[in-house]
């Protein structure tokens, strides 16, 4: 393991550069330019707002400043969630040209597909701290926890993105099935809604740490309070453990890559 690490730092110039032509090349000759960065949440956020609108009128309660805000808040890293698995699956045989002719660690490949997709994470966070602080969301002590949550979620996508694009390479429709399942992911996932809506079957779907991690980021952005400590280790084993793990496995199968691009 610290030998995979040193080897990621060796060619840590190569990760930049494939991150910032992966960059350039989304947004190069675009309509729109960086407001891409937000459509794609705003779509998530705006579709949650329509469900909340059409629970409350069927509850008879008023829809609340609150939800809107929740939504909006579990919307952008899933968002990302998302956006990083869809490009990290497809990085290994995106990049078949590059495979064979030189070498550098290939994890490079899907970890900047994720890091491209941090970096507009980054801008869409920007754009959502100022709707919030325009909205009067306090700022309570429970936000420490924000980076940590953050990290638990970048780590668990890494970890994800590195098996998949693995799996990818040696049965190509694994993109496929990915595509199915983030698309309906969303359903069953706590962003549209809280987990605590729906009881036990709630308590179920919390087995997937994105949605843990989510429930955890809503509580300490938005309600001002701690997150779930039983949720967060359950989150942080499978992030930490996950990551690692994908990792590893991912490193020893690299040297049969180059047998079946």
């Amino acid at each position: 393991m610290p030998e995979m690490f040193k080897e990621l730092i060796q060619y840590r110039e190569v990760l930049f550069a494939l991150t910032w032509r992966d960059i350039k090349i989304r947004h190069k000759q675009t309509i729109m330019g960086f407001l891409w960065v937000i459509f794609m949440p705003m779509v998530v956020v705006l579709s949650g707002i329509v469900v909340k609108k059409a629970m409350a009128m069927f509850s008879g309660r008023p829809l609340e400043l609150s939800q809107i805000v929740s939504v909006s808040v579990k919307a952008l890293p899933w968002a990302f969630f998302v956006a990083s698995i869809k490009f990290s699956v497809n990085s290994l045989v995106g990049n078949m040209s590059l495979l064979n002719k030189i070498y550098f660690p290939r994890e490079i490949f899907p970890l900047s597909a994720l890091i491209t997709q941090l970096f507009d994470f980054t801008i869409a966070i920007s754009v959502l701290t100022v709707i919030l602080t325009i909205a009067k969301i306090g700022i309570g002590v429970n936000l420490l926890w924000l980076p940590l949550l953050l990290l638990l979620l970048i780590l668990f996508t890494a970890g994800l993105g590195l098996i998949l694009s693995c799996a990818n390479l040696f049965f190509r429709d694994v993109k496929y099935i990915v595509d199915v399942i983030l698309t309906f992911g969303i359903f069953f996932t706590p962003v549209f809604y809280e987990a605590k809506m729906l009881g036990k079957l709630g308590t179920v779907l919390l087995l997937n740490p994105v949605g843990a991690l989510l429930e955890n980021i809503n509580n300490v952005v938005v309600l001002h309070q701690p997150p779930d400590y039983l949720w967060l280790a359950y989150s942080a084993v499978w992030a930490v453990g996950g990551f690692f793990g994908a990792w590893f496995i991912f490193h020893k199968t690299e040297p049969i890559f180059a047998e079946n691009v």
